[in-house]
């Protein structure tokens, strides 16, 4: 079975998958004091020691926060993130707005340090991750650097796109395997915690998910301002009728379940 959940992290990101092979993934390492919820004690308590691929959609904060303590517990194969950025912009420009943290040093270490090929793929039993992104210094701001990763398994097919901002959407839309992508997505995470900076409508002359997902908590900036449900078929809830979009702050950790040949079944309010 796949499995894709979005842990409620408040206004943070990260996801964990399994695949029907020996795969698993975790996407950024977001936590929330307020919610108790910290990647690195839901894998200690299931006694899970190895992870196939971190991927670091880009260097916030808010993306990597648990990273010291997970990889004080938790061996990584690999890491993935957007491979033209330098370590020294990221640390100037983390210095300049004083989130130079362990936590970031720890990630700017991966960044710089974890390049050696795979010498042992793992199994991912059917289900293939597909990476883009903008190069610097063609785009020189953290957000528009995001790296966006397409994970699909047999029909479903989800879109992680970080804190991409509409100009950066722009440019990967001149992509023809990035709108062929698009075009296969059905769970569409909103970029950028639902914000309006990272909504852009032209992603969906291409994208028709089934749904859409926001990570965030209360709205304390500008989220949502703009229409994300128009874009969504939705999905029929039993006693809720139809929802088109699924937030974290409301509707707790999401989980996507997909079994081969059949639907993909979509939980939330998980009990983890």
């Amino acid at each position: 079975m796949f499995r894709f959940t979005l842990f409620n992290v408040g206004h943070g990101f990260c996801a964990y998958a399994t695949t029907p092979g020996t795969a698993n993934i975790l996407f950024d390492c977001g936590y929330d004091t307020d919610l108790d919820f910290y990647p690195s004690r839901y894998f200690k308590d299931r006694q899970i020691a190895e992870v196939s691929d971190l991927i670091i959609s880009h260097f916030d904060q808010d993306h990597i926060a648990n990273l010291v303590l997970l990889r004080a517990s938790v061996h990584f194969g690999s890491i993935s993130r957007n491979p033209s950025v330098p370590v020294a912009f990221i640390r100037r420009e983390k210095e300049a707005i004083g989130q130079l943290k362990a936590a970031m040093e720890s990630a700017l270490d991966m960044h710089e340090h974890w390049t050696a090929p795979i010498v042992n793929p793992p199994d991912y039993g059917g289900v293939t991750l597909t990476t883009f992104w903008n190069r610097y210094p063609s785009f020189t701001d953290m957000n528009n650097l995001s790296l966006v990763t397409f994970l699909a398994f047999d029909g479903c097919c989800i879109v992680i796109p970080g804190d991409l901002e509409s100009e950066g959407w722009n440019a990967l839309l001149k992509v023809e395997r990035f709108r062929q992508c698009l075009r296969q997505t059905t769970i569409f995470i909103a970029s950028h915690h639902g914000r309006n900076a990272g909504y852009c409508e032209d992603v969906f002359n291409y994208c028709h998910p089934h749904l859409i997902l926001l990570s965030d908590k209360q709205i304390v900036h500008d989220s949502q301002e703009h229409d994300y449900a128009k874009h969504s078929s939705g999905v029929v809830w039993p006693g809720e009728g139809t929802r088109r979009v699924l937030t974290t702050r409301s509707d707790g950790h999401i989980m996507i379940e997909k079994q081969l040949g059949q639907q993909a079944l979509v939980t939330k309010k998980v009990v983890l």
